[in-house]
């Protein structure tokens, strides 16, 4: 691993390390370390390496929604009357559970959230009563997630 320019660049060993990891983050090091040709304290110390170059952002166990019975996944373009309002907008976003993402965005709408819903009464008991309720919240937009085709990580 080499840091040029503030932007990180991994060799061969970092990549075969990190698209096993990324596969699956439970692969045991050593299984990585035998696949490879090297040592399994070789493999900690590259891990730590790019943890510390800020590479690895974190690690996670994914939860399937649905047999939560979460099964409604929408998009939400929020309009809001003022700029400023932004950031008290985001905190009062902080504060419903089913709000997934946020993002300050470009053209039409001030922010986009993608939120996880049971199903479209759930949905619209969020858009009506807290995310149409938070003050400088003009308007929304909402599209309704038929179906999640690709779900990935940037490649390696």
């Amino acid at each position: 691993m080499k840091i040029i320019n503030e932007t990180v660049e991994i060799d061969g060993i970092d990549k075969e390390i990190l698209r096993s990891l990324m596969n699956d983050a439970r692969k045991p090091v050593l299984e990585i370390a035998r696949k490879i040709g090297i040592s399994g304290a070789a493999i900690h110390q590259r891990l730590r390496k790019l943890d510390e170059s800020g590479l690895i952002a974190g690690s996670k166990f994914v939860i399937n929604p649905k047999v939560l019975g979460y099964s409604t996944m929408a998009f939400i373009g929020i309009y809001l009357d003022k700029a400023m309002r932004n950031p008290e907008a985001v905190k009062q976003l902080k504060e419903i559970p089913e709000v997934l993402e946020c993002h300050y965005t470009t053209g039409n709408w001030s922010i986009l959230i993608k939120i996880l819903c049971k199903d479209n009464e759930h949905l619209m008991y969020l858009l009506n009563d807290k995310v149409q309720t938070i003050e400088g919240v003009s308007r929304t937009e909402t599209f309704i997630s038929l179906n999640q085709q690709i779900d990935r990580q940037i490649q390696l």
